[in-house]
């Protein structure tokens, strides 16, 4: 009988050390599944930033094109280096246009 009461001691610790690496293997998937949600929080942050600072400077970029091709910007880099003026109304010509024929329908031929 006293074996029996050895045995059932170990069984009864074993078992204890089994549900403890257990856990502590579960809390260390726990842990390491937060540590990288963390990461990956702070990596979509840093991407949001970087598309919000990049989201400015097009902005930035369209103001400048706008201001760059506006009328009043061209005009005098035309005059100047193109020779270009904006012509008085006794220096502008209307043409007409001739009338286009009409398309005849295809005859049918039996």
């Amino acid at each position: 009988m006293a074996k029996r009461a050895v045995s059932s001691g170990r069984r009864g610790r074993s078992l204890i050390a089994v549900l403890l690496v257990g856990f502590v293997l579960v809390t260390t998937g726990v842990i390491a599944r937060r540590v990288r949600g963390l990461q990956q929080q702070r990596e979509i942050r840093d991407l949001q930033r970087t598309r919000d600072a990049l989201d400015a400077e097009r902005m930035r970029l369209d103001g400048a094109i706008r201001d760059a091709s506006s009328r009043n910007r061209l005009q005098p880099i035309a005059e100047q280096r193109l020779n270009m003026h904006i012509p008085k109304p006794e220096e502008q010509v209307f043409l007409k246009r001739s009338p286009v024929p009409a398309a005849r329908p295809p005859h049918d031929s039996l």
